[in-house]
């Protein structure tokens, strides 16, 4: 069995400045990666300033920094597939599930996941109905996943 290699926020940082020369960092400590970028999901998305945040120890966040506040369906009262609806805390992939590990690239897994999201988002919005799959979400924050 092969021992894995959990990555240091400096290597993580590195990854993600080589991808997104132009993306904002800022490190308020040693224990903390804070990333800040525009994605657009397709051509003819919108684009979405998101910033990631990623604490020593623990498992990355993903929020919707802009726009502000991100439109709902028409039939709907809250964000499908997120932590928190207030914050546009994004919900990528199971913590239960290890879907995630330390020695994984944000390049390679939470980004690219946080794109595909909004993408899903984008069609839930047209249509009320979440395709992105995942867990179903039934805290006040957040409402559940649509048949």
């Amino acid at each position: 069995m092969a021992l894995k290699n959990n990555l240091s926020l400096l290597e993580q940082r590195g990854a993600l400045k080589s991808y997104f020369p132009d993306a904002a960092f800022s490190a308020p400590s040693v224990h903390q990666l804070t990333f800040t970028h525009w994605v657009q999901p397709t051509p003819l998305s919108i684009r979405y300033q998101v910033q990631l945040v990623h604490n020593r120890g623990e498992s990355p966040k993903v929020y919707v920094l802009a726009p502000k506040t991100l439109a709902l369906h028409p039939e709907r009262t809250s964000l499908p597939h997120v932590y928190s609806h207030a914050e546009q805390r994004l919900c990528l992939y199971d913590p239960v599930e290890q879907e995630w590990s330390a020695d994984m690239f944000h390049v390679h897994t939470t980004l690219p996941w946080a794109v595909e999201w909004l993408m899903h988002y984008e069609i839930w919005v047209g249509t009320g109905t979440w395709n992105g799959g995942g867990t179903n979400h039934t805290s006040a924050k957040s409402e559940p996943l649509a048949a």
